[in-house]
């Protein structure tokens, strides 16, 4: 999902649906993400010793998942959307061999004129076919308005 544009607070709406993001995982992905975490614990890149311990197979952990909701997230909004948090709960491994979906949608919008930033609310669940494998609520600010830049919040100013 390519993005032209930024979206702006006037551009969304409570109830609006975000298209859905579907990726293949495989065991690159996987290991790739544990990698870029500097997570080197067996269970993310070594089959044997993860079903051993009783899983399937190795499996995607968390600061990747949580990556994957940022991408989602912000190929959504545009660059200028800023992630402002993430709340979520694992029910399921996500496996190689998975086609995992991320879709969204908007339950909460609050706008800021005064410091220029949208706080988007959404619903985030992330499903493995009809299974739901991540619970997530998450906040991501955007522009207020064409020309606000919610990155140029500091301190006090960013409190999402």
């Amino acid at each position: 999902m390519t993005k032209t544009k930024n979206l702006t607070a006037a551009d969304i709406k409570v109830g609006d649906k975000i298209p859905a993001l579907v990726v293949d995982v495989s065991a690159t992905t996987i290991v790739l993400g544990a990698m870029a975490a500097r997570d080197w614990r067996p269970m993310h890149h070594d089959k044997d010793f993860a079903v051993h311990q009783g899983v399937a197979n190795i499996f995607m952990n968390t600061p990747n998942q949580a990556a994957w909701y940022e991408r989602y997230l912000t190929d959504w909004t545009g660059p200028l959307g800023r992630p402002a948090g993430l709340i979520f709960k694992m029910k399921a491994s996500v496996l190689p061999g998975d086609t995992m979906a991320f879709n969204a949608e908007v339950t909460e919008v609050e706008v800021d004129e005064e410091k220029g930033v949208g706080w988007i609310t959404l619903s985030v669940p992330q499903t493995v076919g009809e299974k739901l494998v991540t619970d997530c609520t998450a906040k991501i600010a955007v522009p207020a308005k064409e020309g606000d830049n919610p990155w140029s919040l500091k301190g006090d100013d960013w409190k999402p």
